[in-house]
């Protein structure tokens, strides 16, 4: 399942979700996809490339666009042995054209690679696994030769009346221009737009439409609305995209944040993409039961850390009204991993992928950048106010920020919307916590963060899921539960903070490469509070007792 609605009407589409024929070291397997190769028992382990192909029939002739929802981290595409697209990047989706293809069987392969390396700049041995395969859905479909690329929907409300921008862009891959015809029809609304489009080129066309009697986007009442989009060429319907939307206002003034004009204040978990059973290719049960769980726990809101999340995914937060904080793909980067000659085009497209795909979701408020990165240099600051520039020149709608443990060196508090701060009072460092935050709160407003919102993007303590100790030690489960019940006492009292994010959701797999198996015992980031099989440690019941108040 690409997405948890219906996207095209007219479109051909086809979903290769399934059995594929994989070959990885000289042998051959039959794999399943989507999934992670590291799921079969001679891969456990396995960093390298694989081969994925697939026969496909084709019933009439035309355009096969490919559409990949996530690749690890490395892709090359081959249609009939051509070679079709080159991918970067397990997180965020990419597509590939092939024209005129014949009535027939067809072949598709793609070659994947999860290697570390120089050309990698952005997967490297971190505190979060690198799987390897084909780890997110895969359609391919019948396209026009003029056909719609993708539309962005931009809600914007003038007292009690809403309006929206509606952008559409349409790509012609014919040898003529073409005239065509746009119509929308949102919320009861219809609007039509006629443009000419050169050959071989991209044109955007632009409507703007008032709403009436709309019910609006907000945590309490998530209502969404189907936003259809039909391509006509002289009179007859030749292509359509259907998008899921919902009418919602993001604003940051005064040091808080408001939806609709309401404040909100986020309780939130930090949430890898990883399950003991599917590695990063997690199942949509698997999803929904992890929202069941958060939500279980008093939780409004999740960070998908480090890189943008499935958009199945994200589609539960749009229906459940989940607050979202997506951020491209980079944690705990130096500044030598950040002069990497490839950092700086690779976190480009991340951010231009994740804001171009993404954009509809309501639930998502904040785009955020660079994850305890080298925040405290000059080139370092001359990257992050680059990226910043970038996600406002795509979407000025929604406020940035970026999650900094560079306590009091970090010169770029002053460039994101809004601060954020992960600090482990009482783990990492044994120390009176309301001191140690009112410490670091004053630093923020002194250096570059006065007036703006500030957020505990990461708190919390490690716990071995059944190791009990009356004792209270480190590592063990009544210790974890004490901490962040210490913790979320004295920041969710403070008025100067919008919300918390508890690190972590669920216990994820660690690379055993860079030394990160020497502080994660059993190669895994062990703070979830619940475990890797989603086995809640004691420390949910505390949560769930702190945010249901």
């Amino acid at each position: 399942m690409i997405r948890l609605f219906e996207t095209h009407r007219i479109r051909q589409v086809k979903e290769l979700d399934g059995i594929w024929d994989f070959k990885a070291q000289g042998h051959a397997y039959k794999m399943p996809v989507p999934a992670c190769w590291e799921q079969h028992p001679d891969l456990l382990n396995y960093r390298g490339k694989g081969t994925y192909t697939k026969k496909v029939y084709i019933t009439h002739p035309g355009n096969v666009r490919l559409e990949f929802k996530g690749v690890s981290h490395t892709a090359d595409v081959y249609f009939d042995g051509e070679k079709i697209a080159h991918h970067y990047n397990a997180f965020t989706p990419f597509s590939a054209v092939a024209r005129n293809a014949e009535k027939g069987v067809h072949e598709i392969k793609v070659e994947a690679d999860n290697t570390f390396g120089e050309h990698s700049a952005l997967h490297i041995p971190n505190d979060y696994y690198t799987y390897g395969g084909i780890t997110r859905p895969v359609s391919f479909e019948i396209i026009p030769d003029v056909y719609i690329k993708n539309v962005h929907f931009t809600p914007y409300r003038r007292g009690e009346r809403w309006s929206a921008k509606i952008e559409t862009v349409i790509c012609n891959m014919s040898d003529t221009e073409k005239n065509v015809e746009i119509k929308t029809e949102l919320a009861g609304k219809e609007t039509l737009n006629a443009i000419s489009v050169p050959s071989g080129s991209e044109i955007m066309s632009e409507a703007v439409q008032e709403f009436d009697d709309i019910k609006p986007w907000s945590p309490n009442e998530p209502n969404l609305y189907m936003l259809n989009t039909v391509l006509s060429i002289s009179g007859e319907d030749t292509d359509d995209l259907i998008e899921r939307v919902g009418f919602r206002i993001v604003e940051v003034k005064n040091s808080k944040m408001y939806i609709n004009g309401e404040e909100i204040y986020m309780k939130g978990f930090n949430r890898h993409e990883d399950y003991a059973s599917d590695g990063c290719a997690v199942t949509l049960q698997h999803m929904v039961h992890d929202m069941d769980l958060m939500q279980d726990m008093g939780a409004n809101a999740v960070r998908t850390c480090h890189y943008p999340n499935d958009e199945r995914f994200i589609d539960l937060c749009d229906e459940r009204g989940i607050l979202v904080w997506e951020e491209n793909h980079a944690r705990g980067l130096s500044i030598e991993n950040m002069q990497n000659p490839n950092f700086e085009r690779q976190c480009e497209d991340c951010i231009w992928e994740m804001i171009e795909n993404h954009y509809n979701h309501p639930s998502i408020i904040i785009w955020g950048i660079l994850n305890e990165c080298a925040s405290e240099t000059e080139e370092g600051r001359r990257m992050y106010k680059k990226q910043y520039e970038q996600i406002k020149s795509m979407d000025a709608t929604r406020p940035t920020t970026s999650a900094t443990c560079r306590h009091f060196t970090d010169i770029c508090l002053d460039l994101p919307d809004v601060v954020s701060f992960n600090l482990y009072s009482n783990w990492y460092e044994d120390c009176p916590i309301d001191e140690r935050k009112n410490r670091e709160i004053e630093w923020i407003r002194n250096s570059g963060g006065k007036n703006k919102p500030i957020i505990v993007s990461e708190v919390g303590a490690g716990a071995v899921y059944g190791y009990r100790d009356r004792s209270r030690c480190k590592w063990s489960e009544e210790r974890q539960a004490d901490i962040i019940r210490d913790n979320l006492e004295v920041y969710m009292s403070d008025e100067n903070i919008i919300g918390v994010f508890i690190w972590q959701f669920a216990d994820c797999r660690i690379t055993e490469e860079g030394g990160w198996f020497a502080q994660r015992a059993k190669c895994h980031n062990n703070k979830g509070v619940v475990d890797e099989f989603r086995r809640p440690k004691i420390a949910y019941d505390t949560v769930k007792e702190l945010f249901g108040e």
